[in-house]
């Protein structure tokens, strides 16, 4: 794994903390933290060490970190450690400090930031997992990106990562996709019946009325002529099409799903059908094992707090003891018709996926889903070997000259992700979705996203990267490219880097394998965005430094070793914004032009 100067100097604060405070129990030194300073000038680093150690230790908190901070100032490893306020400690480290971790980067490329953390845990991250009715849209696409970052994320922090969508190719909505794409059909054929007559003849209306359903009715026109139609072109029995109907337009819109996603560079390790694990009778079993487990039974349920109690019918049904497993009422399993419910195939689902190895599940949801958290985390319980998490993402308005977007004509009711995708592209749509956390709403400006300022968050780490690599280029025109290589530059004299603005580069630089642990700890992805911007805005300052003062310029004929040494800097600032991006699914820009 990559040198992580945050876990090293850590090492040392608890290694001189069991000597001023003796042996502790091992959830307090978990709870002890080396952070960056709250303010520049208070040194390079902080800890909480004295204060968590002081009450297990029995000693005052200022006077435990004042004996620590005189053993840690034994320490060769740190210029000063000075006790500061009710048991923390500022940590002032050597010159060598910073270019050990410059080294480091240099040698480890873009595998900067990988940690152990994860111990190779199997996780599976389940996202998008949009119904197949029709083109993803721009309520599906933040879930799209925050899931994929987060597995990308917990990848780079040592977990094995599985990333799954879930297709929901069982219930009623299929069955209305398939009337929707029968009618394209039978319009294909040119059937004498209007839409409306057509629409009276369905068990619900017409419910999917996007022009995107055309290309599956012209297919299936090719592909099957009149004979799923009925005499004179007018609607047959369920009994002649539905299947047909059904598996086509359910492929056809898993597959234009695909090509959004992958436009998007979205690709999943597993595509899990619902109605695969119907037929396969794997639902049935799960019941069957769940009943044997004393954790289903008959009975039935007291009335929703929404209905008026004359409206409310009791029957008894099929019910799981979810209020054994901490959530507010038992949940059915069984519908009216004696097939399952969604939650009884949810649960074989997830069951499912333990079965095939996974120790942690993390389901991506709409924020409208918050109220399915409580009975899934129960069946997960119920069902044991795995966590159970939700990542809950609210939703997002798109904005174009300050205004709302328009619908999409073809969609007929919603903006496309093709729309969004048109207008920016994905490296825009990646990194802005990733600029606010996920369970906080947004707005998505796309005069914002296009903008070539500080505003715009992908522009400005992009123009960051951009800059790094003209740099790179003129060094490599000027000395040759062995000269400039990444492992070349990692054996450099480094000494020189001593202004303000490059130490805290490279202050910013250390950060990294940091914060890669606690974004994958606390599954927030959102985090890479605001450290490449701040990354981002420490390498233009230097830039500008430089330009103000031609001593901290990059390139200096008549300085070589400082200019190798600035060099080192900026390469390693570019394998680290390659590495960040790469965990958003961001292409990182050699050129702004």
């Amino acid at each position: 794994m990559s040198y992580n100067l945050y876990a090293v100097v850590r090492e040392r604060v608890l290694a001189a903390l069991r000597v001023v405070a003796g042996e502790l129990p091992e959830a307090v030194v978990a709870r002890v933290e080396v952070t960056p300073p709250r303010e520049a000038g208070l040194g390079d680093m902080a800890t909480n060490a004295a204060m968590i150690a002081a009450k297990p230790a029995h000693k005052p908190p200022r006077e435990l970190a004042a004996a620590l901070a005189a053993r840690l100032g034994e320490d060769a490893l740190f210029a000063g450690a000075e006790s500061a306020g009710p048991g923390f400690i500022n940590l002032r480290l050597r010159a060598d400090a910073w270019e050990t971790v410059l080294r480091a980067i240099l040698r480890a490329g873009e595998a900067y930031g990988d940690s152990a953390l994860g111990g190779g845990q199997r996780v599976n991250v389940e996202y998008v997992s949009a119904n197949p009715t029709g083109p993803m849209h721009i309520g599906h696409c933040r879930g799209a990106v925050v899931g994929d970052s987060l597995a990308n994320l917990l990848a780079k922090a040592g977990h094995k990562v599985t990333k799954e969508y879930y297709v929901n190719d069982a219930g009623r909505q299929v069955v209305a996709l398939a009337w929707a794409a029968y009618w394209r059909y039978l319009q294909a054929l040119g059937t004498p019946l209007s839409e409306e007559e057509f629409s009276a003849a369905t068990p619900d209306g017409l419910q999917y009325r996007g022009d995107y359903l055309i290309p599956v009715g012209e297919a299936l026109a090719a592909r099957h002529g009149a004979a799923l139609a009925g005499p004179g072109l007018a609607v047959a029995p369920p009994s002649v099409w539905l299947e047909t109907v059904r598996g086509a337009a359910v492929a056809m819109m898993l597959e234009s799903i695909r090509e959004d996603l992958a436009l998007l560079r979205v690709r999943h390790d597993v595509f899990a059908s619902e109605r695969a694990l119907v037929e396969s009778g794997t639902a049935d079993r799960m019941i069957d094992d769940l009943r044997a487990r004393g954790l289903i039974y008959e009975g039935v349920l007291e009335p929703p707090k929404s209905k008026v109690p004359e409206e409310w019918e009791p029957r008894e049904q099929t019910l799981f003891r979810a209020t054994q497993w901490g959530d507010d009422v038992d949940r059915p399993l069984r519908k009216s018709d004696g097939s399952n419910t969604y939650f009884a195939n949810d649960i074989a689902y997830h069951a499912q996926k333990i079965a095939e190895g996974a120790t942690h599940l993390i389901d991506i949801l709409g924020a409208d889903h918050g109220g399915y958290l409580p009975r899934m985390r129960a069946a997960v319980e119920a069902i044991g070997g795995a966590t159970f998490e939700v990542v809950l993402c609210q939703i997002v308005h798109v904005l174009k000259g300050g205004q709302p977007l328009r619908m999409s004509k073809r969609a007929g009711t919603f903006i496309t992700l093709r729309d969004l995708l048109d207008e920016v592209g994905p490296d825009a749509v990646r990194f802005t979705m990733l600029t606010r956390k996920a369970d906080a709403q947004m707005e998505f400006d796309i005069d914002t996203a296009l903008a070539q300022t500080r505003d715009n968050p992908v522009f400005y780490v992009q123009y960051a990267h951009a800059r790094c690599r003209s740099v790179l280029r003129a060094a490599e025109a000027s000395l040759g490219e062995a000269a400039v290589s990444r492992e070349a530059l990692a054996e450099v004299v480094l000494d020189g880097l001593a202004d303000e603005a490059e130490v805290a580069l490279i202050r910013r630089l250390a950060q990294w394998p940091r914060l890669v642990e606690g974004a994958a700890a606390a599954r927030e992805p959102h985090r890479i965005a605001f450290f490449l911007y701040d990354l981002a805005a420490d390498f233009h300052m230097l830039w500008h430094r430089g330009r103000d003062d031609s001593a901290l310029r990059f390139l200096q004929a008549d300085r070589p070793q400082e200019t190798l040494a600035r060099l080192a800097l900026v390469s390693a600032t570019a394998i680290t914004i390659r590495s960040g991006l790469a965990v958003m699914g961001v292409t990182p820009v050699e050129e702004m032009r």
